[in-house]
């Protein structure tokens, strides 16, 4: 689950991170009131959970209480990425002398938080591993001790020559790492951290992400939640007890586990085409699934082919092939699909899929190389 900028930092500032003074807004006259409060130059940042904001127009400089007002005018209702702005963040202006970025992420691999610090902050971290790298620290932590205090310093060091700055920076990332695991997160950062000219750090941006397998410890996150600033595929996948992200490519992809749905993307980007989304319908048999998973992917207007790609073991791949006939036959689809199935019940499946006028394959590849073919509008070998 994401938060949007300000959420998080009224996280971080609870475990005593240096924040700029802000309040939300949700219309311009607001926008103006908070800035003639906050009394001095303020920064107008649309809330929405999508990265690339400043590019997109929606954050903006602002003088004064009237310029806020007109910038917030502009921010609000604007479009970033397909997500509407509903709230401004007005936040005092900082001035800058130096950027820099701090996360925590969980690592998979090493099974642990790990830690990222660069001097090249106020960019996307993405660019900076791809380009420059060795601008990156990594320090792994032991979740059994915490980010002890010596660890903290020699992060603080790579940032900093100034020991000023390098106590600092060390006391801030305590403090990143306290709120990152009381908060169930599976991310954390602050970009940039900015170096004041009179020898300050704050943290003019803030960015968490919360596993949604804590959200059951965790209801006070959980109520955070802003539905109207996640995709709607997305809310709807959640309330069908899907598993859902939607991305960028025109492949529909519906498959059972995540493992396979990681491996059968991966097979499509192989075979030279784009998932358009990862979608696990999890191990229920439960036909009803099937339907809100093609009900959901057919309203992609990217989705150029569909592909359904089931092993079953505990899905039963007969209830698959009767939610795709019954979702089929109360919404026609307009795009081909691809039907992979082996496992549980394949014979029956594979009946009642020739008794309804459909094809099946028990060869994942040959499966997916036919779904990337027709979705480049070619004809199925």
């Amino acid at each position: 689950m994401n938060l949007h900028e300000y959420q998080a930092k009224d996280i971080l500032r609870g475990y005593g991170v240096p924040i700029p003074a802000g309040e939300v807004a949700t219309s311009p006259e607001q926008a103006e009131a908070i800035a003639m409060k906050l009394g001095t130059a303020v920064m107008v940042k649309a809330q929405v959970h999508a990265g690339g904001r400043g590019k997109a127009g929606g954050v903006k400089f602002c003088k004064t209480p009237a310029d806020a007002k007109e910038k917030a005018t502009a921010i609000l209702g604007m479009h970033i990425k397909g997500l509407t702005v509903e709230k401004v963040l007005v936040t005092t202006a900082a001035d800058i002398a130096s950027e820099a970025y701090v996360g925590i992420i969980v690592d998979r691999q090493r099974k642990k938080p790990v830690f990222m610090v660069s001097a090249a902050g106020g960019i996307d971290i993405e660019e900076v591993a791809a380009k420059t790298p060795e601008k990156i620290l990594y320090v792994p932590v032991d979740t059994r001790y915490g980010l002890r205090g010596y660890e903290a310093m020699r992060m603080g060091f790579f940032l900093y020559q100034d020991i000023k700055l390098v106590k600092q920076a060390a006391k801030i990332m305590q403090q990143l790492y306290a709120a990152f695991m009381a908060s169930g997160c599976s991310l954390a950062e602050i970009n940039p951290l900015v170096g004041t000219p009179s020898g300050e750090l704050i943290a003019v941006d803030g960015k968490m992400v919360v596993d949604d397998n804590e959200l059951d410890r965790h209801k006070d996150i959980e109520a955070l939640r802003d539905v109207s600033s996640e995709a709607p595929s997305e809310v709807d996948a959640r309330n069908c007890n899907l598993t859902f992200i939607k991305l960028e490519g025109d492949v529909g992809c519906v498959v059972n586990g995540a493992g396979l749905a990681m491996a059968t993307m991966d097979l499509v980007k192989y075979y030279g085409g784009e998932p358009a989304n990862f979608l696990d319908i999890g191990g229920s048999s439960n036909p009803e699934k099937v339907v809100n998973a093609l009900r959901i992917i057919t309203a992609d207007p990217a989705v150029k082919c569909i592909l359904f790609n089931i092993f079953g073991g505990i899905t039963r791949t007969d209830d698959v092939a009767n939610g795709i006939v019954t979702a089929t036959k109360s919404n026609p689809l307009k795009v081909p699909i691809v039907i992979r199935l082996t496992g549980t019940n394949e014979e029956i499946a594979m009946k009642i899929l020739t008794e309804n006028g459909f094809s099946a394959s028990s060869d994942m590849d040959e499966a997916v190389q036919k779904a990337v073919q027709l979705a480049k509008g070619g004809k199925a070998a």
